[in-house]
């Protein structure tokens, strides 16, 4: 065995990051073979039809004009005041719960996650959330000393698995006094699936149900990463007021990213929202999510913060960056559709796509597939049960004929 000066809690750990691997042999398979016999359908950012990485040009007008002392400056630990501000009107809209609402600055979605984790679970607690998942969040509930598990996302009719939910928490409950539960919707990253308004209402009567326990305490995290990329701006938030009057031991917190909304991505600026019916639960979520920025990061980035509150204080400028998103939102929609068509037409069962950056196939060997797929150039991710398509990321005209390359090396391996 090789030396280690690491602590006990640290030996072995290695974070093989699945979604960067594949992008790195796709790179690999450009410099090799050109950009045009490629197709790169690994990564979770907006690319346009010609292949470049988007920004939305009024976010990056207004990202230019902030000045350079505020860019360099630090920024208040819980973050600028009329960012927080700004980032709570823009995630509820015409939607705000009835409650204490607090929010907190982060380092974009991923600090959400890791706050979350570590000041609403227990030490060896286990954290919930679907068997469909983003891979990170393994890996921060490990990193912090928590396990994961999963319940089925969907039912034999590839709905919101409500048994497999309520028993799974149910089971959990019965182990631990704290649960931590994280729902990534609307715009599921890897399916592209939304949770229903009826079913929020069946999530929350089951959430409601365990909290009659008052010993017990549990938090939901909505990964709303994929937010602004979901549908028609008012429609797509309405579930939101459903979080409204609570038990004080039911807390919801929205997990916001400038990442995606604003596509600002390795600018790394995100915040927590926390929406309870206590004040004291309130207070208590401001004081412990500053602390654990202190603790973490310190502070997030300023200019980037400034540049939000700019935006969402002038309503012209608003307005033009929901319509240039918008176009962008059509595009994405556009070639998930042709995807969708085209797995139909050639038998390809895919699970429910009804928005966002990315659709999922499933597949006994996700691997196999891919390296099938990778010899005909088309790199995708492998994921536990199934392929991961980034149709974000992937030009229009290459999509046509994806779905049927994917059915080829699928039957290929039977």
């Amino acid at each position: 065995m090789s030396n280690s000066v690491a602590a006990s809690h640290s030996v072995g750990k290695f974070a093989t990051d699945k979604i960067f691997g594949a992008n790195a042999l796709a790179v690999k398979a450009v410099a090799q073979f050109g950009k045009d016999k490629v197709t790169n359908a690994t990564i979770g950012a907006l690319l346009d039809d010609q292949e470049q990485l988007v920004c939305l040009p009024t976010v990056e007008k207004v990202f230019r004009s902030v000045p350079m002392t505020e860019i360099i400056n630090y920024a208040p630990i819980s973050g600028l005041p009329d960012y927080l501000d700004s980032a709570i009107n823009h995630v509820f809209g015409e939607s705000r719960p009835d409650g204490y609402i607090k929010a907190v600055a982060t380092a974009g979605g991923s600090g959400v996650l890791h706050h979350a984790i570590w000041n609403y679970s227990e030490i060896n607690d286990t954290v919930l959330t679907t068997d469909w998942y983003w891979g990170p969040y393994k890996v921060l509930c490990e990193e912090v000393l928590r396990k994961l598990t999963t319940f089925s996302l969907f039912d034999e009719k590839l709905q919101f698995n409500m048994p497999s939910f309520e028993a799974k928490i149910n089971e959990l409950l019965a182990k631990q006094n704290n649960l931590l539960v994280i729902l990534n919707t609307p715009a599921h990253n890897p399916t592209g699936y939304s949770v229903t308004d009826a079913e929020w209402d069946g999530i929350i009567d089951v959430l409601k149900t365990a909290a009659k326990n008052p010993a017990k305490k549990i938090t939901v995290v909505v990964d709303i990463a994929y937010l602004d990329f979901s549908g028609e701006r008012n429609v797509s938030r309405k579930f939101f007021a459903k979080f409204g009057n609570m038990p004080a031991n039911l807390l919801f917190i929205m997990g916001f990213s400038m990442s995606k909304s604003y596509t600002m991505y390795g600018q790394r600026v995100g915040a927590m929202i926390g929406v309870t019916s206590d004040a004291d639960v309130a207070k208590e979520f401001e004081d412990i999510n500053q602390f654990s920025n202190r603790a973490t990061w310190s502070n997030i980035n300023r200019g980037c913060m400034r540049t939000m509150a700019m935006i969402c204080a002038d309503k012209a400028l608003y307005a033009q960056v929901e319509k240039e998103r918008d176009g962008y939102y059509q595009l994405i929609k556009q070639r998930a559709d042709i995807f969708v068509q085209e797995a139909a037409s050639v038998n390809l069962a895919m699970l429910p796509y009804h928005a966002g950056y990315f659709l999922s196939v499933p597949a006994a060997n996700p691997d196999a597939v891919c390296e099938k797929l990778n010899a005909e150039n088309i790199f995708a991710v492998g994921l536990a049960k199934g392929i991961r398509i980034a149709v974000c990321a992937v030009p229009t005209q290459k999509i046509h004929g994806m779905a049927g390359k994917i059915k080829q090396a699928m039957d290929s391996l039977k």
